[in-house]
């Protein structure tokens, strides 16, 4: 198991609690990825959204890009994930500056590739914003023109939305044969594209099984691509206490709601608008991308117990949440990473 950690791009990852002690600073971010890849964590994701999901619309969100470039030139090790939306980007212009970053890292970037799903950001940027299935479309037109800008010297493309002639992308990238590139979705359109075109599937989090039946899919669709066999990482939101009671007591401290939190109008929209439990919504407005579900919740033995489970099921790269986020990285890395890497 490779274990990552979401950067916190939004200044905390809880809905119902307004100062998690983790700004969204530079001087946060630094210390704390310099801090991790010396604890043993693999890698970083940075989200990228120019509006702030998680503490309201008004309140700061660092810019991905910008931090990658940053944090490619002051660690050493992570593998730095950087979420990408092909509206938001020209692919030509972003295949250059991606291959710089990677250069300054010495080869340690990689994408996760994202078909926006926020229409209301977009409109405040000026931006077009596809239709669901269209959104893929264009992904995928995008993901070659950057392919071919990597791999080719000229390049030229005919597409629908993008024409290059003779373009030169020089220097490369130095990752081989390419950046990784992640991408996530659960519909059709989403899982046909990353079966052909990416490297790595990532999902929300969820139970083992449900987890093991989208990797089953997902090997075998690759497979009648026949292309190399897939990675797989999964979100999840963890809590490592010295007792279950301890864990649980976390929980509820998280997920009791604030209604003047500056989100909550939209969890009410949302509550009257899903069929989900009304437990269930709370804990998937509280914690993002369904960060509970996965139960990395109680103690070291219990954790270690649950992350064999998502091992079993076909899990490779955990891709984490904390709060606050310095100290709980510590705590996991004592009681969970270090043990279980002295053990295999």
């Amino acid at each position: 198991m490779r274990y990552g950690f979401w950067a916190p791009v939004f200044g905390g990852w809880l809905r119902n609690v307004r100062d998690e002690q983790m700004e969204a600073s530079w001087e946060y971010m630094s210390r704390l990825c310099r801090r991790a890849e010396e604890i043993g964590y693999d890698l970083t994701l940075l989200a990228e959204l120019h509006l702030n999901d998680i503490k309201g619309v008004r309140e700061p969100a660092m810019d991905a890009w910008s931090t990658a470039a940053a944090l490619a030139a002051v660690t050493r090790k992570l593998e730095l994930m950087v979420a990408v939306r092909p509206n938001f980007h020209h692919p030509a212009l972003f295949a250059k500056q991606a291959a710089n970053i990677d250069r300054i890292s010495g080869g340690r970037l990689a994408l996760n590739v994202v078909s926006s799903w926020w229409a209301d950001e977009a409109r405040q940027y000026g931006l077009q914003f596809d239709q669901h299935d269209d959104r893929y479309a264009r992904t995928t037109e995008w993901l070659r023109v950057v392919d071919g800008l990597w791999s080719h010297t000229p390049f030229s493309f005919e597409g629908q939305r993008y024409r290059l002639t003779d373009a030169i992308c020089e220097p490369k990238p130095l990752a081989s044969p390419r950046p990784t590139v992640y991408a996530g979705g659960e519909s059709e359109a989403a899982k046909q594209m990353i079966a052909r075109q990416c490297d790595a599937y990532v999902m929300h989090g969820d139970e083992p099984e449900v987890i093991s039946a989208k990797i089953a899919d997902m090997r075998a669709r690759r497979e009648r691509e026949g292309l190399p066999p897939m990675r797989f990482g999964m979100a999840a939101y963890a809590i490592v206490r010295d007792s279950q009671e301890e864990a649980d007591a976390e929980v509820e401290r998280i997920t009791t709601l604030d209604p003047q939190a500056p989100g909550f109008a939209n969890f009410e929209q949302w509550l009257s608008g899903t069929q989900l439990e009304r437990e269930l919504k709370i804990k998937e407005y509280s914690v993002s991308n369904r960060g509970l579900r996965p139960g990395l919740v109680g103690t070291p033995a219990r954790v270690r117990e649950r992350i064999a489970e998502f091992e079993a099921a076909g899990v490779d790269l955990l891709l984490l949440q904390m709060s606050p986020q310095l100290e709980e990285m510590e705590r996991f890395a004592s009681a969970i990473i270090e043990p279980r890497r002295v053990r295999s």
